[in-house]
Order: C-alpha cells, then sequence, then structure tokens
C-alpha cells in the first residue's frame, strides 16, 4: 500500500539502514545503525507471521524512528507486507539494477544470499538518492487494514471456541446441537447461561419456556413448539456428579468467551462501517458483484489507493496465493504463496463464491469449469484469479465495474464462454411479395 516517489526530498534522520535478498525458503537481511559502521546479518522466515514479528522488533528497537528498507521490487509479495509498516521505508531496487551493481563488485558473477544482502545494503547507503521510495499508503487504508486482520483474527478465535463448546456438548448436553442451529448465537449462550444442563432445563414450565424464546426474539412458534417437546422427551445423557458439574462449567465459560468475542467483532463491524463509507475506494469496489459489507473492506485493503502497488494483476494474484493458472510448484510462486496472507487467500476465495449469484458470467464460468470434473474450491481459485484480473483493470482505471462492459469484452475476445452471452437475433419487419413480414 504505498506510492512511488523521487527521493528529493529532504531525508529524515535514520534510526537505520536494512536490506533484505528474497530467497525461496528464506531471507537474508543485513542492518547498519545510523551513524555506525558496524553490520548485523540475520535470516528471515518467509511467513506473514515473521515478517510481523521482524518488522515490530525494528520498531521497538529504533522506538518508531524511520529506517530505510532495500529490496528487489520484483518481490511483490514480501514488498506488500512490509509497505503497512510506516516506520519503514521502502526502497525497491530492479533486479536488473542489483545485478549490475553486483557484477560491478564480482565480476566472476559469484552470488550467494549474504552477499547480496550486504550489495544491497550498500547500494543503499551510498546511492539511495537514485533510488524511489514507497510511500506508505493513507492513514485510513492502514487503519482499515488493521481492523479487517484483527477481525479475522478474533473470528477465527470464536470459531475455534465453537468447536470447544461443540465438543463439550457432545459429553454432557448433546440435545442442544440439535435444538439450535449456530451454537455461537446469542440464544444458544442465553439458554446455557440460565440453564446449563438438561436436568435444569427440564424443571422448566412450558410457559416460562416459551415467554424466553420469545424474549430472545424466536417467534417461530412451530419451532418453539418444537424445542419445548424435545425439552421433554429428552433423556440425560451424563449423570455422574463430578462430569456433570466439570463439563457444565466448561460449557459455561466458553459461552462467556463467545459472547465478548461476538460482541467485539460486532464492535469491529461498526467501525470498519465508519471508516469505508468515507474510504475514496469504497465506491469502486462496492461495483463489484457479491461484495458485501464483509469483503468490501477486505477488497480495500487487498490493493489500496495507491496504483504503483502492483505493476500487473498477475503480481497481485501471486500475492493472494490465488494465482492457479501458475504450477504451484514453480519455485518463485511456492514461495510467494506460502508467503501471502490467508485471509487475502480467504477473500478472493469468498468473493469468487459470493460472485455467482450476483454475476451472469461468473455462475456460466463456475458451471463450466463444474461440468469439465474440476472440483469446488479448484473452481473458485480459477474464478477468483479471473475476478483479480477484472477488479485489478477497474482499480487501475478508477473505473466502477459493469458487467455488460465485461461480457462485451469476453466476446470480442472470442471467450469460450461467449457463446453464452450471444444476444438473440432481432426480430424486424422485411417486405414479401408486397406485405411487410415480421423475421
Amino acid at each position: 500500500m504505498e506510492t512511488m516517489s523521487k527521493s528529493i526530498a529532504p531525508e529524515p534522520e535514520w534510526a537505520a539502514f536494512v536490506a533484505i535478498d528474497w530467497a525461496d525458503q528464506k531471507h537474508v537481511w543485513a542492518l547498519a545503525e545510523g551513524g555506525s559502521q558496524r553490520r548485523e546479518r540475520g535470516e528471515l522466515a518467509q511467513t506473514p507471521e515473521s515478517v510481523e514479528v521482524w518488522a515490530m522488533d525494528l520498531y521497538r528497537r529504533f522506538g518508531g524512528r524511520p529506517i530505510a528498507l532495500c529490496l528487489e521490487r520484483k518481490q511483490g509479495a514480501l514488498v506488500a507486507m512490509l509497505a503497512k509498516y510506516p516506520h519503514l521505508v521502502l526502497y525497491p531496487v530492479h533486479p536488473k539494477t542489483a545485478a549490475q551493481y553486483r557484477e560491478t563488485f564480482c565480476p566472476s558473477g559469484a552470488k550467494s544470499d549474504e552477499g547480496d544482502a550486504l550489495l544491497l545494503l550498500d547500494l543503499l547507503l551510498h546511492h539511495r538518492q537514485q533510488l524511489r521510495q514507497l510511500l506508505p499508503d493513507t492513514v485510513e487504508t492502514r487503519l482499515l487494514q488493521s481492523l479487517v486482520e484483527t477481525r479475522r483474527r478474533l473470528v477465527n478465535e470464536r470459531t475455534r471456541q465453537s468447536n470447544r463448546l461443540t465438543a463439550c456438548l457432545k459429553i454432557y448436553f448433546p440435545q442442544v446441537l440439535s435444538w439450535f442451529d449456530d451454537i455461537t448465537s446469542p440464544l444458544v449462550g442465553a439458554v446455557l447461561e440460565r440453564w446449563p444442563t438438561l436436568q435444569a432445563l427440564r424443571r422448566v414450565h412450558p410457559g416460562t419456556l416459551r415467554k424466553f424464546f420469545h424474549q430472545q426474539n424466536c417467534r417461530d412458534e412451530e419451532r418453539i413448539r418444537e424445542r419445548i417437546e424435545g425439552i421433554r422427551e429428552a433423556m440425560v445423557a451424563v449423570e455422574d456428579e463430578a462430569i456433570l458439574e466439570g463439563q457444565s462449567r466448561k460449557g459455561q465459560i466458553l459461552v462467556a468467551v463467545i459472547k465478548t468475542l461476538r460482541e467485539q467483532i460486532a464492535i469491529l463491524d461498526k467501525r470498519i462501517a465508519e471508516v469505508v463509507a468515507t474510504h475514496p475506494e469504497a465506491k469502486l469496489f462496492g461495483s463489484l458483484p457479491g461484495v458485501g459489507p464483509v469483503l468490501l473492506p477486505r477488497l480495500i485493503v487487498a490493493f489500496g489507493t495507491q496504483r504503483e502497488r502492483f505493476e500487473s494483476a498477475e503480481e497481485v494474484a501471486r500475492y493472494s496465493g490465488i494465482a492457479s493458472r501458475f504450477p504451484v510448484a514453480r519455485p518463485k510462486l511456492s514461495a510467494c504463496v506460502s508467503l501471502a496472507p490467508q485471509f487475502l487467500r480467504q477473500t478472493f476465495h469468498e468473493w469468487a463464491d459470493h460472485s455467482r449469484g450476483k454475476s451472469e458470467w461468473a455462475r456460466i464460468f463456475y458451471d463450466v469449469h463444474r461440468e469439465q470434473g474440476n472440483d469446488h474450491h479448484a473452481t473458485l481459485r480459477s474464478l477468483g484469479f479471473k475476478w483479480i484480473r477484472v477488479a485489478y483493470r477497474c482499480w487501475k482505471n478508477r473505473q466502477a465495474y459493469d458487467e455488460q462492459i465485461h461480457i462485451r469484452s469476453l466476446q470480442r475476445r472470442n471467450s469460450p464462454l461467449a457463446g453464452a452471452f450471444a444476444p438473440a437475433t432481432p426480430k424486424e419487419w422485411k417486405p414479401v411479395a408486397g406485405f411487410q413480414k415480421l423475421s
């Protein structure tokens, strides 16, 4: 999330200078503190978590002061990962520039990850005025990124706690799982908070239960009747007091944890909606089919506001890990896939799934590939790759999506899907033997 800018403005007082040599299995970095001749070196595992820990360690070590960081621009995934940290000022170097600089000092062509990191650091220290900076994206975009990433972690945690609650209920109160569809709902939480065991629930008068369900906004009388009858007919699964009390208390604790997570997710959703409402990219990404209030901020974050962030749609696809048209066995791609944030892959995967109900061409694409024997998730990855190309072009041109324009584009390019959109030949009146005939 950044823009390119020639470094001609007065430089800040750099706390440190860092260079990273990108590799398939790990990254090698070299560091020089401002005003020091000493060089530090180390390795960085290529996972989003490792990159985040490393970046924040630098933040704490140098008190948040600016750090100049040099790396090869070709590695879009790592660039995109590091660009969200405002204390890191990125200086991307074209691979050809890096190669020529290496040849200046190593005519033999000898190459090593550690040596390349030191050469990039030397280039940054002595020639950064000739390089371009990647400036951080807007404050609201970086805030939105932090919010949606936090929300994803909370949702994942809620799922984990829900699985634990399900396992707990199977031991002592399995009927709850059949009476209610969503174990994380406020209704289930309210039931277990008030009546943590089947024994307690069976002692309640049917009228009290009916009133309780109404208070919990459950208005389906047939469903209420079925639940009350189920409670009366249910058989106790566990009678051992030790197991019953131990598991029921555990269940109540998990219910409380899930309730807190649910409330905090709702608070985040409200704040995310406020930021999206004033974000300059909201209208553009909101025009894409299947993009609702959850996916909209995630797509804004995926692309950002700076059009120089990605040089092609393929670079976005590789960064997201959804570049299905490229063989995963290729080292460069497999490395990018492992570096891509999981929630970003999920964003494009979920968007592809939702788009089938809102876009004619997406529905046809999905149906055709499924008929060819591709499984559900592989087809969604392929559709997600197609959508990335469409979204990238809209983003680059600052133009809202138009379904009919895209369908006409498919027809002009003789896409295999074009036949499904071929318009019927319009009927018109023609003179035949002196009469007008509709043909």
